[in-house]
């Protein structure tokens, strides 16, 4: 049973930085995998996640939010079986918990950039980290 397991979560204030990491045992990063991040929409919206980052193990590419771009970065440790999300600037709107998706389908290289960004992709969900950013 593959579960991936969150860690890094925290409190810091408005500009900090926290790493996240996540580990999933019986879980092999290759062959055209979607591993990504995910953050839980606030209460009233329609859509239940927020896409942060993903990393697509056919090619190594990785995709940041547009709203995050250059603020946040994910990072692929095969050697580990693990990802990390370096969130750099933090602000309060970044507040949330945080989740681990990876995927048991495995996806063509062309529908990569846009599936890994859907949270139907994903089977395999994390408990989730909580962050909280303070002013």
């Amino acid at each position: 049973q593959v579960q991936p397991v969150e860690s890094g979560g925290g409190s810091v204030q408005a500009g900090g930085s926290l790493r996240l990491s996540c580990a999933a045992s019986g879980y092999t990063y290759d062959s055209n995998k979607c591993v990504g991040w995910f953050r839980r929409a606030p209460p009233g919206k329609e859509y239940e996640w927020v896409y942060i980052a993903s990393v697509f193990t056919g090619d190594g590419i990785t995709h940041v939010s547009d709203s995050m771009k250059g603020r946040f970065t994910i990072s692929p440790d095969n050697a580990k079986n693990s990802v990390a999300l370096q969130m750099n600037s933090l602000n309060e709107e970044d507040t949330g918990m945080y989740y681990c998706a990876l995927s048991r389908r495995q996806f063509y290289v062309a529908g990569a950039p846009a599936l890994c960004k859907r949270s139907g992709s994903y089977e395999y969900w994390g408990q989730g980290t909580q962050v909280t950013v303070s002013s």
